[in-house]
């Protein structure tokens, strides 16, 4: 017995997916371009439509979703003057696993003048999914970011809900070489249950955060003026020279309503995946 457990052990080791990409984009003449591109694995990046000015980008995940023991890295590099747009083709699925999490990690740089919008479709969350994702981001003080994740806790419209399982979500986020911004949000075991919880979710099944370089109060009183019209939580404020809109929802349509009408706040042109 135990040897037919190991060896299915070691059989679901190999077949974990990997997948990597590595990319660099840069301004000539006012004109964004890509440079060296590194692709591998099951991760692959589209440039569908060269734009006048900037540059769009889609991830394609060929592995059909993430499962537990599975490793993606993006690295990207947004060289001074340069405007990047970034989504992925589908929202991703994280499925169940009885093994090992999913690890997903993610590198921007931006340099001087360098805008870029990490702007991809919803992460779901299977029940018994386990993933831990990482976020390091480096921007110059002359850099912009829009930056917007949306995590769902299970598929409310087909009756899914994650009751256990494994959420581990760390963001780094400095300026100028200064760490401005650490954050850990860790949910594991009694998903569900701590959801439920008034303070933590109030029985919302989907989550979301939009990050915006530069932000300030301008910024947050012009999001506010906006809140009537939010189906969901929406909390926003500004420090130390950026400003974070946080987001809860009952389900992933409602909170990915909120999250257009604050990006629209902001000025940014939604990727056209997000309009289908």
């Amino acid at each position: 017995m135990r040897s037919e457990l190991s060896a299915t052990s070691t059989l679901f080791e190999a077949n974990r997916a990997r997948g990597a990409v590595r990319f660099d984009v840069h301004a000539r003449a006012g004109v964004t371009r890509r440079g060296a591109l590194h692709e591998s694995g099951s991760l692959r990046v589209r440039f569908p439509s060269p734009e006048d000015q900037g540059l769009s980008g889609v991830f394609v995940n060929t592995a059909g979703g993430v499962a537990g023991g599975d490793r993606f890295d993006v690295e990207i590099a947004a060289a001074d003057g340069a405007r990047l747009t970034l989504t992925t083709a589908a929202a991703e699925k994280v499925y169940r696993t009885p093994g090992a999490a999913a690890q997903l990690n993610i590198a921007l740089k931006v340099g001087a003048g360098a805008h870029l919008a990490w702007l991809p479709q919803e992460t779901i969350l299977f029940d018994r999914a386990r993933v831990q994702r990482r976020f390091d981001i480096d921007l110059d003080e002359a850099a912009s970011l829009l930056l917007c994740e949306i995590v769902v806790f299970g598929r409310t419209a087909m009756g899914e809900r994650m009751e256990q399982g494994e959420f581990i979500d760390r963001w780094r986020l400095r300026r100028g070489g200064r760490l401005v911004f650490a954050e850990t949000v860790r949910l594991d075991g009694d998903i569900g249950g701590k959801l439920a919880r008034p303070a933590v979710a109030k029985g919302g099944a989907a989550i979301g955060t939009a990050l915006i370089v530069p932000g300030d109060e301008a910024l947050v009183e012009r999001i506010r003026e906006a809140s009537e019209s939010f189906s969901g939580e929406v909390g926003i404020s500004a420090w130390n020279g950026f400003a974070m809109a946080r987001f809860c929802a009952q389900d992933a349509a409602r909170l990915r309503a909120d999250m257009m009408t604050v990006l629209a706040r902001t000025g940014a042109a939604l990727p056209r995946l997000w309009l289908n």
